[in-house]
């Protein structure tokens, strides 16, 4: 009997995504590892950045801040998020995360279940532009 390991997965493999601000990085996906019941990522957010206002109508999001100081709104309701400090964010809830600190944010989050299409799993409810590949992220003084 062959038995394959789980797929170990750096974040290096996973692809930018900064479309919705930050540094999105989806890692234990279905596409990256055969996930079937969510999947996991790494957000970056440097200093002034933020990760436009979204929902998921079909998921539960729980995050981790590995480091860094970010503020969450919550439905409109804004929360301090630090260093080691965990959350849930419920289906449907509109939420928005900003690097207010003066160093780079790193939380891990994960995203379960998936949606019955990846299309379907994640609503936008802003425009967030993001600097260009030569643009300076714009720090908040």
């Amino acid at each position: 009997m062959t038995t394959q390991l789980p797929r170990i997965v750096h974040v290096d493999d996973a692809p930018p995504n900064r479309r919705r601000g930050g540094d999105l990085r989806a890692m234990l996906t279905p596409t990256m590892c055969g996930a079937t019941s969510g999947f996991m990522g790494l957000a970056i957010v440097r200093p002034g950045e933020r990760i436009g206002e979204h929902y998921h109508p079909y998921s539960e999001e729980f995050v981790f801040v590995v480091c860094g100081d970010l503020e969450v709104d919550l439905d409109g309701v804004s929360v301090a998020l630090g260093p080691e400090q965990g959350l849930m964010i419920p289906v449907n809830m509109r939420h928005r995360f900003r690097n207010v600190g003066d160093t780079e944010a790193k939380m891990v989050f994960h995203l379960g279940p998936l949606a019955p299409r990846p299309e379907l799993g994640h609503v936008d409810t802003e425009e967030t532009s993001q600097p260009g590949p030569t643009e300076p992220a714009k720090v908040a003084s």
